[in-house]
């Protein structure tokens, strides 16, 4: 229970259809940059300096890679399948960097379902507003199961 209420589970895999897709759009603010490296402690410059990113290959500050990753796993526990869902692996392709303030679409995609292991295959890639590919990848996600607790 989440504050005294009860959470519902998200879809069971028996009730996500192949081919279901989502599209996503965030903008990295300040804001989530500063909670990434508050809670991680991650003190990279080429995240937050603009003197020291401009002395990279980049020119400019970055967004860290796994906040992509984390906008991924969210998107997954809330949306397909949704929340009681567990994340059994993440193949992700970082082609392009993403920087402050810019407009990223996600484009989710299950691929392919295996109910006798209970699993499914979830696709992402993501574009930058220029319309280029940043991210690909794919995740392989278990959907919640219900348990029985009742007792004989």
């Amino acid at each position: 229970m989440l504050l005294g209420k009860k959470r519902k589970l998200g879809r069971k895999i028996e009730e996500i259809p192949l081919g279901e897709k989502l599209t996503l759009t965030e903008t990295i603010e300040d804001k989530d940059l500063l909670l990434y490296l508050g809670l991680t402690g991650d003190a990279n410059p080429l995240y937050v300096q603009h003197d020291f990113a401009s002395l990279t290959e980049f020119e400019k500050p970055i967004v860290p890679n796994i906040m992509l990753t984390g906008i991924i796993t969210s998107a997954i526990n809330k949306y397909i399948p949704g929340p009681g869902s567990y994340i059994k692996h993440v193949d992700i392709s970082y082609i392009k960097p993403v920087f402050h303030y810019e407009t990223v679409q996600f484009i989710f995609e299950v691929i392919d379902i295996n109910v006798t292991e209970g699993y499914i295959i979830i696709s992402v890639q993501s574009y930058n507003a220029e319309d280029e590919l940043i991210l690909d990848g794919k995740v392989k996600v278990c959907p919640p199961k219900t348990v029985d607790n009742t007792e004989n």
